[in-house]
This record gives structure tokens, sequence and C-alpha cells, in this order.
């Protein structure tokens, strides 16, 4: 009777480790990458409530309003707080510094035929984009959402 394993398997075992331990290894990488980016994530998530919060969709009553141009976050605060409200803490410049909301109607230029045949729906891209854009490391999140012409 034999005692102890062949070259062939141990050979087989030590690939089906060597599998196993790539795919914790990789996994374990993308995890890191994922809570890296993660700060920077709740901070566009931030900054896109204060984007809606300074320029309520809801509000709007005509879609020529719709589009509103990259704005800073101390022109979004100067909005939403008034002339006279509080001021961002330095902290608070510090961490929304480089960050950029936008909001535009991607049905814009559509015919009215169209636009009448969807029920007056336009639909709107809230952007918000950080990162420096002198050394091309721009990232950006958005979401679409949609917005019904109250006028027809």
């Amino acid at each position: 009777m034999r005692r102890g394993f062949t070259l062939l398997e141990v050979l087989l075992a030590a690939i089906i480790l060597g599998v196993g331990l790539a795919g914790i290894l990789t996994s374990m990488v993308q995890s890191q990458r994922f809570m890296q980016t993660m700060p920077d994530l709740v901070t566009a998530q931030e900054m896109m409530d204060l984007g809606d919060m300074a320029y309520p969709l809801a509000e709007v009553k005509d879609a020529t309003d719709i589009n509103v141009r990259e704005c800073r976050v101390d022109d979004l605060w100067r909005i939403i707080a008034g002339d006279h409200g509080p001021r961002l803490t330095r902290e608070q410049n510090e961490k929304y510094h480089g960050y950029r909301w936008e909001r535009e109607d991607l049905d814009e230029h559509a015919s009215d035929k169209d636009l009448e045949r969807l029920g007056y729906l336009h639909r709107v891209r809230v952007t918000v984009t950080w990162g420096d854009r002198f050394r091309g490391k721009k990232n950006s999140e958005s979401y679409v959402t949609l917005w019904r012409d109250p006028e027809k």
C-alpha cells in the first residue's frame, strides 16, 4: 500500500490553491479601490443635494429655465443661505474644492411633435464633476430625471 501523494496530485492542489488565492487577492484590490473612491462619491452626492436645493427642478415653470451652467459650492451655498446667511467653513470649502454642479435638458433641441408624443416630458441630467482638469484626471457622477412642462 502506498503512502503520500503523487507529484500530479500535489501540482493539481497547488494550481487550485493558486487560482483561489488569485481570486481573493483580486477581490481585495477591487474593494480597496472602491473604498478609496467612496469619499469622493459621498462628496459628489452631497454636492448634488446642494444643487437640487439651490435650483429645485419642481420650481421650474418653463423648459428654457432647466439648464443651469456649472456652479461651484460657494455659488450654490450663496443661493441656499442668502447673502446674509451663514458662510461655508474653511473645512467645507476644502472638502468641495474642485467640485462643480450642472443641470442640462437633454431634450432641449427636440421637436414639439416629439415632446407632445412623450407627454411633454423632458429628460434632465444632473452632473457633478471633480478632479484636476489640467492633469486630465476628471471624474463625474450623474443621474437623469424627468420634468413635465406644466404649461402643456
